[in-house]
């Protein structure tokens, strides 16, 4: 169990961290939520009540799907696009999906290579692209999550106010819907891009994400 937990720490301790803040959104999203309702003379609901309501399931929607977004892009543009001296690049004359001796696919495969990695045909093109495949399903089903979600909850608000409510098709083109997603979007793509450029002038001593505290601005591709 110790050698478990030592190798399998990093995502341990994201999966608690994640268990944690979420649970916090929780009851702080509760307390808000009920005191909106107060303010505005409406009635209260109880905790069940509102983590199966349409406010809640927006909120985390909203934030799956940006987050999802951002390594889908991440994982795609890196593949073609470099970034001198960064940790975040490839080496700048690797750029492209790379030769097939390279990535250990098919009969470059070793016989500890993953199966599909040495079946060759579909099997081996789906593997070569798995990754980004789940992450960009991940992404498009909460984005549509919260499309569906987010019309829920400000149809709600509009007929508080007495006002039509918007139909799906309406919703995906509304400000209200594109302010949300696009609030999320600009964010992730500002980590990721600050993130490529100060890495390339900044360090951090061990971490994987960082180049070796002595290596040259210029160096690309390396980690420490």
């Amino acid at each position: 169990m110790r050698r478990f937990l030592r190798q399998s720490s990093l995502s341990l301790v994201f999966g608690v961290l994640f268990v944690l803040a979420l649970v916090g959104q929780a009851f702080a999203g509760w307390k808000q939520f009920n005191a909106e309702q107060s303010a505005g003379g409406f009635g209260r609901l109880g905790l069940v009540d509102y983590l199966t309501s349409a406010d809640w399931a927006v909120d985390v929607a909203e934030n799956w799907q940006s987050e999802y977004l951002q390594f889908t892009l991440f994982i795609l543009l890196t593949v073609w696009l470099v970034q001198r001296g960064s940790p975040e690049s490839k080496e700048l004359d690797k750029a492209g999906t790379e030769s097939d001796e390279r990535q250990k696919v098919g009969r470059h495969a070793s016989s500890s290579s993953p199966a599909w990695a040495r079946a060759g045909g579909l099997r081996t093109t789906l593997y070569s692209h798995s990754l980004v495949i789940v992450m960009a399903t991940i992404w498009l089903l909460s984005w549509f999550g919260q499309s569906v979600t987010g019309r829920s909850s400000y149809n709600a608000e509009l007929l508080d106010h007495h006002q039509a409510p918007l139909s799906y098709v309406q919703y995906l083109g509304s400000a209200h819907f594109w302010e949300n997603t696009l609030q999320n979007w600009q964010s992730e793509f500002l980590a990721v891009g600050s993130m490529a450029i100060l890495a390339v002038y900044l360090r951090q001593r061990g971490s994987p994400e960082s180049k070796p505290v002595g290596a040259t601005h210029e160096a690309t591709g390396q980690t420490g």
